[in-house]
C-alpha cells in the first residue's frame, strides 16, 4: 500500500500543501479549525513524517539504533542482553525515544548498517556494543557524523563516548577468592577473543597466575554458546590433571559446564568450583546455585540510555562513564578443593 504524503492531505482537506506543512509541524499561519482538521485527517490516514523528510526540517528522528553481529540463536537466550535491552528501552522510553534493533551476520554488514541510517537519517544516535580490539567501527561511526555511545572500555574510543564496567577488577575478584579456598589450577571459559572485554579478563587471569603462584591458569575461548561452553568444559575436564575451579565469561556457559560435569561424575564443589562472570535467574536456581559476578543490568542498561541522550542532546559532548564493579555473590557451587575426601 502506497505512504500516504502530505499532498494526499491536502487533497482530502481541501487546502495547500503549505497549510498541512505548518500544521503538521505546529507553525502558525493557518486557523485553529482547519488545523485540527488537518491533523484528524493525517490521523485518519496513518500518515507519518518521512526520515529524510525530517531530517532536512531539521526535526529528529526520535530513535536510537542499536545494530548487534551476534547470531540471533545466541542472544536469544542470553539473559544479560535481556536485561541490557530492558534497561536501555526503559530508559529511551522515559524521553519517549525508540530503540531499533537490528541483528546482522557480521561486522561488515553492521557498519553497512551504520552508514545507511546515518546518512537516511534514521535515527538520532547509535549504541555500539560488543567493543572489539582495534575496532574498525568507531572510525564509521565518526565519520557518519551521528552521536554515539560505546558499551566497552577503559581506553580511548577516539570522539565517542562510552559507559563501562571494570571486567578486569572483576575477574581479579574472582582469582583472589578462588585461590584463597586453596585452587591453585584455574581454567576459564571465555568469550570470543577479539572482543576487548574478552582479553581484559584472560589477561587478569594470566597477570594474577604469576603473583599468586598458580599451578596452572588456562583461558580457552569460544563463541558464548552453551554448545561450545559445554565441550570446553568437556576438554578441560577430561584432562589428566583437570582443573579444580572454572570461571565462566557468561551464565548459560556456567550452567552448560555444570551440566557436564555431572554427566562425567565430576561433583560440583567437591571436585570441581564453578563461577558465572554474569549473574541471573539461571544462576541462581540451578542445583547447586551459582557463584556469580552480580550487577543490576537493568540499571547498566538505563545508565546507557542516559548517555546517549546527553549526547544526542549536545552533540560534540564526549562522556566516559565508569559503571559499578561486578561483586562477587557467593553461593553453593564453589568450595575448598578437595573438600569431599574431609566429609
Amino acid at each position: 500500500m502506497r505512504r500516504p504524503t502530505i499532498t494526499d492531505i491536502a487533497q482530502r482537506v481541501g487546502v495547500s500543501k503549505g497549510a498541512v506543512s505548518f500544521a503538521l509541524n505546529g507553525r502558525p499561519g493557518v486557523g485553529e479549525a482547519t488545523r485540527a482538521r488537518i491533523l484528524q485527517v493525517a490521523k485518519e490516514m496513518n500518515w507519518r513524517p518521512h526520515s529524510a523528510a525530517r531530517a532536512l526540517g531539521g526535526a529528529r528522528a526520535e530513535a536510537v539504533g542499536l545494530v548487534i553481529a551476534r547470531p540471533a540463536s545466541t542472544l536469544g537466550v542470553e539473559p544479560f542482553f535481556a536485561q541490557l535491552l530492558s534497561g536501555l528501552q526503559a530508559g529511551l522510553s522515559a524521553q519517549s525515544v525508540a530503540l531499533h534493533l537490528l541483528i546482522v551476520e557480521d561486522v561488515e554488514a553492521e557498519m553497512e548498517v551504520y552508514r545507511e541510517w546515518a546518512s537516511a537519517h534514521r535515527v538520532d544516535g547509535f549504541v555500539m556494543v560488543d567493543l572489539k580490539v582495534r575496532d574498525p567501527r568507531i572510525e564509521v561511526l565518526e565519520e557518519a557524523g551521528t552521536p554515539a555511545v560505546v558499551l566497552g572500555g577503559p581506553g580511548r574510543h577516539g570522539s565517542l563516548s562510552s559507559v563501562w564496567a571494570d571486567d578486569r577488577g572483576a575477574m581479579l575478584s574472582v582469582v583472589d577468592y578462588l585461590a584463597a579456598l586453596g585452587h591453585r589450577r584455574i581454567a576459564h571459559v571465555a568469550g570470543l577473543p577479539a572482543f576487548r572485554h574478552t582479553q581484559r579478563r584472560m589477561r587478569a587471569l594470566h597477570d594474577r597466575a604469576g603473583r599468586l603462584d598458580l599451578e596452572e591458569a588456562v583461558s580457552v575461548p569460544t563463541d558464548f554458546s552453551d554448545s561450545e561452553g559445554a565441550a570446553a568444559t568437556r576438554a578441560l575436564l577430561s584432562r589428566s590433571r583437570r582443573p579444580t575451579a572454572i570461571v565462566y565469561d557468561s551464565d548459560v556457559m556456567a550452567l552448560a559446564g555444570l551440566g557436564v560435569a555431572g554427566e562425567m561424575g565430576v561433583k560440583v564443589p567437591d571436585e570441581l568450583s564453578i563461577v558465572a562472570f554474569d549473574d541471573s535467574v539461571l544462576t541462581r536456581i540451578a542445583h547447586p546455585a551459582i557463584s556469580a559476578l552480580s550487577r543490576d543490568t537493568f540499571a547498566f542498561g538505563k545508565q546507557l540510555a542516559e548517555v546517549m541522550l546527553e549526547v544526542i542532546a549536545e552533540p560534540g559532548l564526549r562522556r566516559d562513564v565508569k559503571t559499578a564493579t561486578p561483586r562477587l555473590v557467593v553461593r553453593e557451587s564453589t568450595a575448598p578443593p578437595g573438600a569431599w575426601q574431609e566429609n
